[in-house]
């Protein structure tokens, strides 16, 4: 009911007072900005859908309030937005995931609709939307032009490194315990991920041989140092492979040492030789499990265009068609050749061209841009029937 007796700005609804719009009720808090003009906007598109024109009641109607405040409404709602932009927009450098965040962004940063009150040209609809929330538009606009350039930045993918399982070995004249250590891309999820097994010498021999080259990168990197006694305790190796962990993301952290060949090297070599081994003595299954596990380790590290791959490559290929699975040999000479399109000449390149000509033959799959290199090839000069094998080269290359 109004008071007609004099004065009286308030309404009363359900037993409480509701102060009319603009004044803020005695003793509760006044919603900031941002709150008030959001708080404008809910209320004027509430009564513009119900068709009342987007005209404020007046303050002596006989209009019930809300049962809830509009700026519990509001506060919910900021908060459910927040949490949607910061899941959309993640700015990486991997071209799947960008992809993939690309098509939510795309999505969810669409210019908000009309309000039917907008659409009519009323004067409510015109100044709510196109006045008040003009700022939210340009806010859009800015980013998804920061999303786009975001696609085309160099920044590194965070990889994390996790011990998984550490375990004690005994050997005939030896003790030691070996480390399991996950590579992981941060945000991904791998059905195979890439793993290594190394003891706490061959972190230290890392660290002597990385303090040696980086001294002065080095000097702020920790290792955990070498102990007497109580080696094989349950809480030495749990602060050990804490330590790895941190050892291992700090080097990864600075650029000179991720580029370095003693870095990498540290987590490919050994599965290289291990297959390179296995493939020379006929065990083809167990070769290739190696070979892939190096590919998946170079693939994490971010080497994928470098001599060693290409002989990863090659072990694949030759495991795969030795194992008769000859479509996934001809996928690995495939990408072999498209890391070799610009390169003129290779010492792989034309084992490679022999062996997807014929693999091609047999799966069914186009040859003829690879005969035409083949023939690029002998037109310059290149002795191809003296060429080795890629299994040939395979074994032949050393691997220290």
């Amino acid at each position: 009911r109004t008071d007609r007796g004099g004065g009286s700005t308030g309404r009363v609804s359900r037993g409480r007072a509701v102060p009319a719009r603009g004044r803020a009720a005695v003793g509760s808090p006044r919603p900031g900005p941002p709150a008030a003009m959001a708080a404008r906007i809910l209320h004027r598109l509430r009564h513009a859908l119900a068709g009342e024109g987007g005209r404020e009641e007046p303050a002596g109607g006989g209009g019930e309030a809300e049962d809830c405040p509009e700026s519990s409404e509001l506060e919910d709602d900021t908060e459910g937005l927040s949490t949607r932009l910061s899941g959309t927009l993640s700015f990486t450098s991997h071209e799947d995931e960008e992809e993939e965040e690309g098509d939510g962004a795309s999505e969810e940063l669409e210019e908000p609709p009309q309000a039917p009150g907008a659409a009519a040209g009323t004067e409510d609809g015109g100044r709510c939307w196109g006045g008040e929330l003009g700022g939210l538009g340009l806010l859009t606009r800015q980013l998804q032009e920061l999303w786009r350039r975001s696609r085309g930045s160099l920044a590194p993918q965070r990889l994390l490194f996790e011990v998984t399982s550490a375990s004690v070995v005994s050997e005939r004249s030896s003790k030691y315990v070996l480390y399991t250590i996950y590579l992981i891309r941060s945000g991904q999820f791998d059905k195979a991920p890439a793993t290594i097994a190394r003891r706490y010498s061959d972190f230290e021999q890392l660290n002597r041989r990385l303090r040696c080259r980086f001294s002065c990168d080095m000097a702020s990197v920790a290792f955990p140092r070498k102990r007497l006694r109580r080696n094989f305790t349950a809480e030495t190796i749990a602060k050990r492979s804490r330590a790895f962990e941190q050892f291992l993301s700090h080097l990864h952290s600075i650029d000179e040492i991720r580029r370095s060949p003693e870095f990498l090297e540290f987590f490919f070599l050994p599965d290289l030789q291990a297959a390179q081994r296995l493939t020379c003595t006929g065990m083809y299954r167990e070769a290739l499990a190696t070979w892939a596990n190096a590919y998946r380790l170079q693939d994490r590290l971010g080497v994928c265009n470098s001599g060693r791959f290409l002989l990863t490559l090659a072990g694949l290929a030759v495991c795969h068609q030795e194992l008769d699975q000859l479509s996934e040999a001809h996928g690995c000479c495939e990408q072999a050749l498209q890391l070799l399109e610009a390169q003129g000449s290779h010492p792989l390149l034309g084992p490679f061209l022999q062996a997807h000509v014929h693999l091609a033959w047999k799966v069914g799959k186009d040859k003829r841009h690879s005969e035409a290199r083949l023939q690029d090839l002998r037109e310059a000069g290149l002795p191809l029937q003296q060429q080795p094998s890629l299994k040939e080269c395979l074994i032949k290359e050393p691997l220290e």
